[in-house]
Parts: structure tokens; sequence; C-alpha cells
């Protein structure tokens, strides 16, 4: 029978994606593990592995082509003995319709490295959990043949493949140990879940361009970025409250000790092995204010507070069409000038979209620095599953009064936003002070 290739969902946000090349072509035979395609979604180019063994029968997407649906079968593989030509002329009848988009609004992740403590003793929960509330189970055609067959519940099959994919090796192992257990039902009133706020629409094209002359303007397309930019944070401003609080941290020991630190770099191919950035130095002292604050390091969901274990902290990069946060992990345990090396790292593939999804998903909090571009001040949107963000403004010299006199001191502005529901005034500005006094005695965080 016909194994049908669909163009899979590779974040929780992915509704369509460009495919950008194939990398078989007909009559080639793949293995599971083999790379069959690149896929440019609307943040990253990702390469797609196949999690079932044949021969490439037909390749139904052309390489190149724009706006492919999750779900839309883009190739078809012929199984081991079967006949390839029979197995192009019919493997399309198959394919799973696409879902349409969901509308509710993104619930809150808890951050991967907690979830890899968790998986061991959860996954047969969380399978089950996912199989009541309704969720999508990802699951190759192969593996879901196989627990057809078998009379298994696909959904209750813990996956092993890509993005928690239930491959062919899975449905085996739950049949082999006895079969997966149909899932129970969850009663109404545990599984209803409140309705998504819906979201407000903007005024229409024609609306907009009646109030201006024609031959006055063009129009440009909406890329799969920006449009996912924009449902994310209307999304955010719309469910979640957002709180504000700022302070002014001075600099000068910061900018002294950065120079001291710098100045003594060790030298690698006659270039210094690490060049520390303000920047790098905000991202430490967030991250152990976060430490030493330890009730501000959380998510929100309807049930529980998710408390984090490390401040994973994302740093939000501008890319032409729009921006990505790559995430620095478990920031408090690491070295200035790691972060420096991996920031760098980060951005310049930020900038190429060749990050992976774990390299820009989840994280604890978030940090945009528009001081480089000479902001004073400003207030950054929440990105959930986060409940906070820090946003940096510009350092410069202003006039200070110290023990009545006045003197002058770099001086920046920083704004904490937060999900009030997680993260309330007190708590906020208990975090704030934590991160003022990392920046104003910065040796702190050489310890």
């Amino acid at each position: 029978m016909p194994i049908n290739i669909t163009m899979p969902a590779l974040s929780p946000t992915m509704e369509e994606g460009n495919l950008s090349k194939w990398l078989v072509k007909e009559g080639d035979k793949v293995s599971s593990g083999d790379v069959l395609c690149e896929i440019e979604t609307d943040k990253a180019t990702m390469e797609v592995e196949s999690v079932d063994e044949g021969v490439v029968a037909k390749l139904v997407v052309p390489a190149g082509t724009e706006g492919v649906k999750v779900n839309a079968l883009i190739a078809i593989l012929a199984a081991d003995g079967e006949d390839v030509a029979a197995a192009a002329s019919g493997g399309g009848a198959a394919a799973p319709k696409a879902e349409a988009p969901k509308t509710e609004a993104p619930k809150a992740e808890v951050a991967p490295a907690a979830k890899a403590e968790a998986a061991p003793a959860a996954a047969p929960a969380v399978a089950q959990a996912s199989a009541s509330s309704g969720a999508r189970t990802f699951s190759s055609p192969l593996a879901r043949r196989l627990a057809k067959d078998a009379g298994l519940d696909i959904s209750a099959v813990v996956g092993s493949g890509p993005h928690g994919r239930v491959v062919k090796k899975d449905v085996e192992t739950a049949v082999a140990g006895g079969g997966a257990k149909p899932v129970a039902a969850a009663p109404a009133s545990a599984a209803a879940s409140a309705p998504a706020p819906a979201l407000a629409k903007g005024p229409s094209e024609e609306a907009v361009l009646k109030n201006f002359a024609e031959g006055s303007y063009e129009l440009v397309p909406h890329d799969g970025m920006r449009k996912t930019i924009a449902k994310r944070l209307q999304e955010s401003k719309q469910t979640i409250p957002h709180f504000y609080v700022s302070v002014d941290c001075e600099l000068d020991a910061l900018l002294a000790l950065r120079a001291q630190v710098n100045a003594s770099a060790p030298e690698k191919d006659g270039k210094p092995g690490y060049k520390i950035s303000v920047n790098d130095m905000v991202i430490k002292a967030l991250a152990l204010a976060l430490r030493d604050v330890p009730d501000a390091n959380v998510s929100w969901t309807d049930s529980n507070m998710v408390k984090h274990k490390h401040a994973d902290v994302g740093v939000a990069v501008s890319i032409p069409g729009g921006l990505i946060t790559p995430i620095i992990r478990s920031a408090e345990l690491k070295s200035l000038s790691a972060i420096s090396n991996e920031m760098k790292d980060l951005g310049a593939r930020a900038k190429s979209r060749k990050l992976k999804p774990e390299e820009y998903q989840g994280g604890t909090t978030a940090v945009s620095n528009m001081g480089m571009m000479g902001v004073k001040n400003f207030a950054a949107v929440v990105n959930p599953p986060h409940a906070t963000i820090l946003a940096i403004g510009a350092g410069e010299e202003r006039v200070v009064v110290k023990k009545g006199q006045m003197v002058v001191a770099n001086v920046m502005t920083v704004t904490l936003s937060t999900d009030h529901r997680a993260v309330d005034g007190a708590l906020g500005a208990e975090l704030l002070g934590a991160f003022k006094r990392y920046i104003e005695n910065p040796m702190g965080m050489l310890v």
C-alpha cells in the first residue's frame, strides 16, 4: 500500500510552509531518518526526515512551491516489494485532509528543560491526556495503518519520532507490550475548555484604500512570518493582562568591568576568544535575577503555575520581515564568555533562518534591546508562554544626584513587562530590583 508523505507541522503555530528543495528524486530508495526535503517556515528553514522506508514513487509538490498547507500530500513512497508505478498512480487517494487552522489561544508550555526531566515518568499520562482532550496526534501513515489493524488507539501510543510523531516501531512496541488501552473519555466538565476570545478584526483593505488616491500606494502581500507575528502579538495583548515596571540603572561600573574582561580575553588564531557586549551582561543579569527571585520565573496556565528550574532567556533578533528570539538555555549557569559566543552563533544563524525549532521555541523570559538603536525607553509585548520580557533602552550620560551633588553618570532605562496573572506588581519590582543590583554591581556576575 502506498505511503503518503505530508507537509509536517514543524512548530505549534505553523499552518503552511514553503517546499524550498527536494533532496531525493523519484526512484530513490529511502530509509527511516534519511533527509527528504527542506521546508521553509515563517521562522527558519529545516530539513525533514523520512519516518518510513520505501522507494520514492512520486514527488507531488514541486520544489519551490510556496504556501503548502500542513498535512497536504507532498510525496508518495512505495513500500518494500510494492510496484512503484502503481503506488505513484494510486497513492493520493488516501492522503489525509488538511485540518482547518485552530483559532484557540495557544496554551503555555512547560520549558523544554522541565519537559525533558519529566518525560520518562509522565510519557504514558501525557499520551492519554492528549487523546482525551481531542488534541491531534501526529503519526506516520504506516503507523496509523498498523494501529488500525491491531485495534489500537493511535492517540494512546507514545511517539518517538520527530516532534513526538508516532512511527512504525512505536506501534510494534505497543503491540508487543500488550497493546495500548483505549482512552476513556474525560468527563465533560473536565474536558470542556473556555472558548478562546475572538480576535478583533482590523479594517478591510477596501476601507483603508478608499482614503488614498489611486496610484499613491502599492500592495505588499503578508508573508508567513509577518502573519504569525501579527497573530501572536494580537493574542498576547488581548488575552494577557500586561503590567509594566521601569527603573534606571547606572552603567559606569558595568562598562569598566566589560572593558577589563575584554582586554584580558585570550587570543585564538590571532583574534580575541570572546568580546563581551552590554547585551551579554544584560542576559546574564536577568538570568541571575530570576534565579534569586524564583517566583517570577514562571508561566501561567489555566490550572497550574509552571515554575521553571532554569532561566532560559530568549533574545529578540531583528531579521528581514520580522524578528525571532533564539534562546540561551540555563543562562544563570553560563559564563559571560559562553553567553557571548553562543549569542553570536545564534544571532548569525537566525539572520540566515538556519535555527532549529528547539533553539527558538519555549524559553522562560526574553530580552528586547533597542538601546543600540538610540531608543531611550519602551515597553515590550509579553510573548507566551513567557510571563516576563525586559525592554532595554539606550545607555546615555545623564545628570544624577549623589550625596547632594550633581554628577554625570551613564544611565539606561529598563522596563519589565509582566503577565499580571503570574507576576504582580510587587513581584515584578522585586525582580527588577535584583536585576538593577547585578547591573550596578557587575562583579557579582563573575562569581
